[in-house]
C-alpha cells in the first residue's frame, strides 16, 4: 500500500516536472528585428521547443522601455506598441518581449537603440 502511494507520487512529481520544462521554463529568448519584414520574438524552452511569434512591421508603431513597479521594485520591459487599424494615432495592443529573462536596463537600453534605428531608417 505505501509502496504504491509512493510510487503515484514519484510518477507524479516527474509528469509535473516535464510539464514545468516544456511549458514554462524559458531558457532563452530572441528578437530579430529585419526593416523590410517584421519583428520575431523566439522563446527556446529548457525541453528544446521553441516558440516563435512574427510581427508584421505595417503594425508596429513604436518600440519603448516601460517600467513597472512589483514587489516594492521598479521592473524595465521592452515593449512593441501595434498601431490601431482605426486610428492611426492610437495603439491597439502592447506587446511585452523578454519576461522571462527580464535583462537589466542597460542591456535593454542598448536593444532598444537597435530596434530604434532600423525603424528610422523604415521610415526614410
Amino acid at each position: 500500500q505505501n509502496s504504491m502511494v509512493l510510487s503515484a507520487a514519484i510518477f507524479i512529481t516527474l509528469i509535473g516536472l516535464i510539464i514545468y520544462l516544456h511549458f514554462v521554463k524559458v531558457d532563452q529568448e530572441s528578437l530579430l528585428v529585419i526593416g523590410s519584414l517584421g519583428i520575431q520574438v523566439t522563446s527556446s524552452y529548457a525541453s528544446g521547443k521553441e516558440s516563435t511569434t512574427f510581427i508584421e512591421m505595417g503594425q508596429v508603431k513604436d518600440v519603448v522601455i516601460n517600467e513597472a513597479i512589483h514587489m516594492q521594485k521598479v521592473i524595465y520591459y521592452l515593449c512593441i506598441l501595434l498601431q490601431d487599424p482605426g486610428d492611426p494615432q492610437g495603439v491597439s495592443e502592447v506587446v511585452p518581449l523578454f519576461q522571462s529573462s527580464k535583462p537589466r536596463l542597460d542591456c535593454l537600453i542598448e536593444v532598444y537603440k537597435s530596434c530604434q534605428e532600423i525603424l528610422e531608417q523604415r521610415k526614410t
